[in-house]
């Protein structure tokens, strides 16, 4: 059902892919603050979401131009009823949590439950990711705990800060680049199964709403 948009780059050699990424985790866990840095390269130390925010991004790799379309959602409890709206045909999800805060760690798996009733396991790229290593004196998550649970559910995994910049742009790297790779699996090994998804998916959104 994510079928990235390919078009052409300026020099016509290079495909260009479109892809929506969103990032979903609790209030406060920085979730714009990251989005704020990756784009601006500038922190600011309140960004409060209302509904959602929306950034885009080019990256100009060796083999593809790759247009990040990143929607931030407000963590607020009165809006998940309608964040599946919003991640509803995204190719990527980065899920976040405050590294100082135990509880935001279980959102975030709550939000992977969500995810995986949405998706089929290869149709998205999902990233867990433990935000504000600048609180490492607070930490209430340790390293390996975020770890186990991203390698035990087949997730990317980082701990960033966007005060510091700390692997703002290597996370969203890592997630161009597995998209980019799945992408190129895709297209080197063409099969029936591949369209077969795309039908239980579009037939899904159609029945999953509301």
């Amino acid at each position: 059902a994510q079928n990235a948009m390919p078009g052409t780059s300026l020099e016509g050699v290079r495909p260009t892919y479109i892809y929506k990424v969103v990032l979903l985790g609790s209030t406060s866990v920085g979730k714009s603050s990251l989005a704020y840095r990756y784009v601006k390269n500038d922190f600011k130390e309140s960004l409060p979401t209302v509904g959602c925010s929306f950034f885009t991004q080019l990256l100009n790799l060796e083999v593809a131009t790759i247009r990040l379309e990143i929607w931030d959602t407000a963590g607020q409890e009165k809006y998940h009823s309608v964040c599946h709206l919003y991640y509803r045909d995204a190719h990527a999800a980065l899920l976040v949590y405050d590294i100082a805060n135990k509880e935001t760690l279980n959102r975030a798996k709550l939000w992977l439950r969500d995810l995986e009733k949405e998706f089929l396991p290869d149709e998205i790229v999902i990233a867990l990711v433990g935000n504000k290593t600048d609180l490492a004196a607070e930490r209430e998550v340790a390293t390996e705990e975020g770890e186990e649970f991203a390698r035990t559910k087949g997730l990317l995994f980082m701990e960033t800060s966007a005060k510091s910049n700390h692997q703002i742009n290597d996370i969203f790297m890592a997630v161009a680049q597995e998209l980019l790779r799945r992408e190129q699996e895709k297209a080197s090994a063409p099969s029936l199964r591949g369209r077969t998804t795309v039908d239980l998916g579009e037939s899904r959104a159609r029945t999953g709403c509301c």
